[in-house]
């Protein structure tokens, strides 16, 4: 069993991660923890590593040194002594399978109603009766704030309501881990706090959650951690109080002074 916010073994463990495109290094040595029932929140300049390392978490982006390990099980791959061999395609899928991944495009199926959407993986991944998966989905829809939406399509959502319902197709994974790379950055300014509000509800409601975003209120009121990074380190870390109101680093305090 995994240990809770005040337990010994995080949930998520980050260890020596690099990751290089060409001849840029992106992610240079990336230690992180992330205990069960926190949320972290990723802050940084555009290309410090942020989007990055949250592709590494669930193995969308193969790291060159390191390693991710969530509940005590490397992501992606398998101890052989000293070495870790790359696991099969189908055996990553099945990881991927706790974590779920809500982007800055929504990556809906245009074709497919929102109650399609949603009950596509549970029933095609784990398995799940579609009965049983349909009435999960309606429930997460009124959670969500989209009660009565099943039927349409995504093209009849506004930007908001869409990145609600990719919110509710995450959960309906059952996932112990969510990731957020931006989730509000493609939104018209007056839906971003309709998505902020679901998220809040989530980590109110314990959901482990790792977020990239620029949201410095939704930080400030929610996360546990606040991590900066610059030119794919994490240069410091801390509460939300100590980060956002006084830090100690010199580049996240130019940033926070732009970005406020």
């Amino acid at each position: 069993m995994s240990a809770g916010k005040s337990g010994q073994r995080p949930l998520v463990r980050v260890r020596g991660l690099r990751k290089s495109y060409g001849g840029t290094l992106v992610l240079d040595g990336i230690d992180l923890d992330v205990r069960e029932g926190e949320v972290t929140v990723l802050l940084g300049p555009s290309g410090s590593g942020k989007s990055t390392l949250l592709r590494c978490v669930n193995h969308l982006e193969k790291p060159d040194g390191g390693f991710v390990e969530i509940d005590g099980e490397i992501v992606g791959y398998r101890q052989d002594g000293a070495r870790l061999r790359e696991l099969r395609p189908r055996l990553v899928t099945r990881q991927r399978a706790h974590v779920g991944m809500v982007f800055q495009q929504f990556n809906l199926f245009p074709h497919m109603t929102v109650l399609e959407n949603i009950t596509d993986a549970p029933v095609a991944v784990r398995g799940l009766p579609r009965k049983q998966a349909v009435a999960h989905a309606r429930e997460l829809l009124a959670r969500v704030g989209l009660d009565g939406r099943e039927d349409s399509y995504p093209r009849q959502m506004s930007g908001g309501q869409q990145q609600r319902v990719a919110i509710a197709r995450a959960l309906a994974m059952e996932p112990r881990l969510l990731l957020f790379d931006e989730p509000t950055s493609a939104l018209d300014p007056e839906l971003v706090g309709e998505v902020l509000n679901v998220m809040q509800d989530l980590a109110t409601s314990g959901m482990t959650m790792i977020v990239v975003t620029h949201e410095i209120g939704f930080a400030r009121k929610v996360a546990d951690t606040v991590v900066f990074l610059d030119g794919g380190r994490i240069v410091e870390t801390g509460p939300p109080a100590d980060v956002l109101t006084a830090p100690r680093h010199e580049r996240a305090r130019a940033f926070l002074t732009a970005v406020l």
